[in-house]
């Protein structure tokens, strides 16, 4: 079976859901839900991609508390985690503000740093047996593009809003085999698409939200619709977009098929509350994949 590597964030968020995001003003709201539970693209990858069938072990930072407990019973038993260790001993977690149209403000209220610039020794092992190292937006991950590329590891990298220009994001761009974007903050996504396959990935998509995706593989433009899906919280929807991706790929899908996967995953993962998709099945992506028409654009 092949092996993912994903490393970056895992968190335990707080989610307060609100009929509207509060304007920059005093005022007194009123929250329509409340919920606690695992947060961090990267632990939206791994639960997602275990759902699925793919081996997955889930590199990240934890603390000494509760909260690093919750995230590891949460995670379940299909993702081997390689926890190290967070600097004072505190967890990351988040507040997330979430709106009834989908749009969230994400509060940081812990964010750990590593005791060591220096990856630990089992990540590094695990890296070089990986069939493909997914590579999260963490000063975690940036040791680890540099040691895939000596490897010889495909590296995916989800970049979320980049809009091209902003520093932290550009040696993961610049390093994906494979990346995909958000259109959140890009004037132009057709343009760093192709910027960026001409930069040397082979694969490169933009998530539109509920336009779908548009993707470019160097050959064909790809136009990918989204699946109808009654919206019930869109936290962690691009890390199931990533994840429907890459398991298509490791099961030799072609490229439209793959797509169709990704569209497909995205659309569950909205339609539960759970983070990403831990909910999924294969049997369940591939029948929802059968209803989306990707095609060349």
């Amino acid at each position: 079976m092949p092996h993912v590597l994903v490393n970056g964030a895992a968190s335990w968020n707080t989610l307060v859901r609100l009929p509207e995001l509060p304007e920059p003003r005093p005022a007194t709201l009123f929250a329509s839900g409340l919920d606690d539970g695992l947060g961090g693209t990267s632990a939206g990858k791994a639960v997602t991609l275990a759902a699925l069938g793919v081996d997955v072990t889930l590199a990240t930072l934890l603390g000494h508390d509760d909260e690093a407990d919750l995230v590891r019973t949460a995670l379940g038993p299909h993702v081997r985690l390689l926890a190290a260790p967070a600097r004072a001993g505190r967890t990351e977690r988040h507040l997330n503000l979430m709106a009834d149209d989908g749009s969230r403000v994400s509060i940081y209220l812990e964010l750990p740093a590593a005791v060591s610039p220096d990856p630990p020794a089992a990540v590094l092992e695990t890296l070089a047996l990986a069939d493909v190292a997914v590579l999260d937006l963490a000063e975690s991950s940036r040791p680890l593009l540099r040691a895939a590329r000596a490897l010889d590891v495909p590296v995916w990298c989800d970049v979320h809003d980049d809009d091209g220009t902003a520093e932290y994001p550009r040696a993961f761009a610049d390093a994906a085999d494979v990346l995909v974007v958000s259109d959140a903050r890009l004037p132009d996504p057709h343009a760093y698409l192709e910027a960026r396959v001409v930069g040397g990935a082979a694969l490169a998509v933009c998530t539109r939200g509920a336009a779908g995706a548009v993707a470019f593989d160097g050959t064909t433009w790809w136009d990918v619709p989204s699946a109808p899906v009654d919206v019930v919280d869109t936290n962690g929807a691009g890390d199931a977009f990533v994840s429907g991706l890459l398991a298509a790929t490791l099961a030799g899908r072609p490229t439209a098929d793959a797509l169709a996967w990704a569209s497909a995953a995205g659309a569950i993962a909205v339609g539960g509350r759970d983070l990403g998709a831990p909910h999924a099945s294969v049997q369940a992506v591939v029948e929802l994949a059968t209803t989306i028409d990707v095609r060349p654009a």
